[in-house]
């Protein structure tokens, strides 16, 4: 593992202990095992259904686990209650697929929501921020490339630009993980792109581990120097981009009624990707029509 800024090794150690979630007789999860150090980027990929939401809402206490454990630097968080909870959810802040703005608000106020959990509940009430933290919120807004929209309702964005928002929201929260769940699944290549390019730099400035959920195969391997493949709730790959082979892949994703593993092209974010899948249906279409 390379050497992050900040980084602490084991000491900071992430695991992942025979974690199980069951949502009646359905078994989201299964028996889930994994070690992460401090200061890695990990995508997770799978199927829709395959357990990466659930598993990182579990990471983050958002559900709890049906059984097994959750530990950072040697604290069970599975455990965690009260204010001590509030403290981890603090620690591991989350971004969403959906953004979770609040619309009406300005986008330097919904960037300042990130410091709830660290000011006082009458504070909070109030909503009062500090001029240190709107310093703060705009610092974060400029390094993601949007400080001109800090007075725009959030509601009014486009998507690429409510989720810098929402990753500002995080950096504010001052974690020391980053979980991400399909957090470019709703936009365009070139915001994707952005996305990420955003999510990898936090993860190398300042160590923080980054663990995201993704559908596209070539957005993991460009950006995660680990991967884990989920498929039926279980963990079937575990390993670096290299090792990402075709057989690996058929596992995650399963093949289709000839057998066939998945065309990786028609799940890239890339634009010539996007193009090259583009014409490959059009070609699909156009040989149907011939033989009907």
């Amino acid at each position: 593992m390379l050497t992050r800024p900040g980084s602490q090794g084991k000491s900071m150690m992430f695991e992942l202990k025979n974690v199980t979630r069951r949502f009646g007789k359905k078994l989201a999860v299964d028996s889930v095992t994994l070690a992460i150090p401090q200061g890695q980027m990990v995508g997770i990929i799978g199927r829709s259904g395959a357990g990466k939401s659930t598993l990182l809402r579990m990471i983050n206490r958002l559900q709890e686990p049906s059984s097994g454990s959750v530990h950072f630097a040697g604290v069970e968080v599975s455990g965690l209650r009260g204010q001590a909870l509030r403290n981890w959810q603090r620690d591991c802040a989350m971004i969403f697929q959906q953004f979770n703005l609040v619309p009406r608000l300005d986008v330097l106020t919904n960037v300042m929501l990130g410091r709830l959990n660290h000011r006082s509940t009458l504070m909070s009430l109030l909503n009062i921020f500090t001029r240190e933290e709107r310093v703060h919120a705009i610092a974060a807004l400029e390094r993601l490339g949007i400080e001109q929209t800090a007075l725009q309702a959030a509601g009014t964005l486009s998507g690429g630009q409510q989720q810098r928002v929402a990753i500002a929201r995080a950096l504010m929260q001052n974690p020391k993980m980053l979980l991400a769940d399909e957090p470019i699944a709703s936009l365009d290549p070139l915001n994707a792109k952005i996305v990420m390019d955003a999510l990898r730099d936090i993860n190398e400035r300042e160590g923080i581990t980054v663990i995201t959920n993704l559908h596209t195969l070539d957005t993991a391997r460009s950006y995660c120097e680990r991967i884990v493949g989920m498929a039926g709730g279980r963990v079937v790959f575990d390993g670096q981009p290299s090792e990402l082979t075709a057989e690996a892949v058929k596992e995650i994703y399963g093949t289709d009624k000839d057998g066939a593993g998945i065309d990786e092209t028609l799940t890239s974010t890339s634009l010539e990707s996007k193009r090259r899948a583009a014409d490959l249906s059009s070609g699909m279409v156009a040989k149907a029509a011939a033989v009907h």
